[in-house]
């Protein structure tokens, strides 16, 4: 680690409001306590209001806030595309919220960087996306989170309608769709539903318990050619 981050380390370590030995510090960061106590009296020097001492311990002293994170240029490019994608490519809920968070980091740029080109250039179009791709989204979200299941009415490849008794374990982007990863209980394995083919969805009260499941429905899909093949 960079001594520069693990003096923000250190910095974050003691904004929990007990105070935390140098002990402590050294086992999180890997480092001695001797580097710990060096490094307390430099973050002290440069002005940061550190309370405590040695063999006692350390925390900051209330109302301290870090100063805002500075980005680089390619940094807050990645970030701005970040945003673009989950606004173009995901449901409107996680849309504004990468809009959000964009204005919140944005807010906190120097001025130099607010509208830098390198953030301005790469561009997400949504015009292509189908709202019949995102529209599932949120509501499949929940059910993710809640480990509830859900039924599906659900198109095939080959144009045959089926209902489906899914337990939804994540949403997949594969680059040109987006798929549902479940646990299917008609056939008792593990499917993927693209989601420009569901023609309703209703969510259930029913749950189940999803650990470890969406890491055995990877594994399953490694090395298919055709991970949106019929369900």
């Amino acid at each position: 680690m960079r001594r520069a981050d693990r003096l923000f380390q250190i910095i974050l370590l003691l904004d929990r409001g007990r105070a935390v030995t140098a002990r402590e510090l050294a086992e999180a960061l890997q480092v001695s306590e001797r580097t710990i106590y060096r490094d307390m009296n430099d973050l002290s020097a440069s002005g940061v209001p550190i309370q405590g001492e040695a063999g006692v311990g350390y925390l900051l002293r209330p109302g301290y806030r870090l100063s805002p994170l500075m980005f680089d240029e390619e940094e807050l490019a990645a970030l701005a595309l970040g945003s673009r994608m989950v606004q173009s490519w995901a449901d409107p809920g996680l849309g504004r919220a990468a809009e959000r968070a964009l204005l919140r980091i944005e807010a906190v740029l120097p001025q130099r960087l607010k509208g830098h080109p390198a953030s301005q250039t790469l561009l997400v179009p949504d015009f292509h996306i189908p709202a019949r791709m995102t529209a599932p989204m949120e509501t499949l979200r929940a059910c993710i989170a809640q480990e509830t299941k859900a039924q599906l009415h659900y198109t095939r490849a080959d144009g045959t309608c089926s209902e489906r008794l899914v337990w939804p374990l994540g949403l997949v982007f594969w680059g040109e769709s987006w798929m549902l990863a479940a646990w299917c209980e008609l056939r008792g394995e593990f499917r993927s539903f693209r989601l420009d083919r569901m023609e309703a969805l209703q969510p259930l009260a029913d749950t189940f318990q999803s650990r470890g499941l969406l890491a055995r429905y990877l594994a399953s899909v490694k090395g298919t050619q055709t991970p949106d093949a019929p369900a």
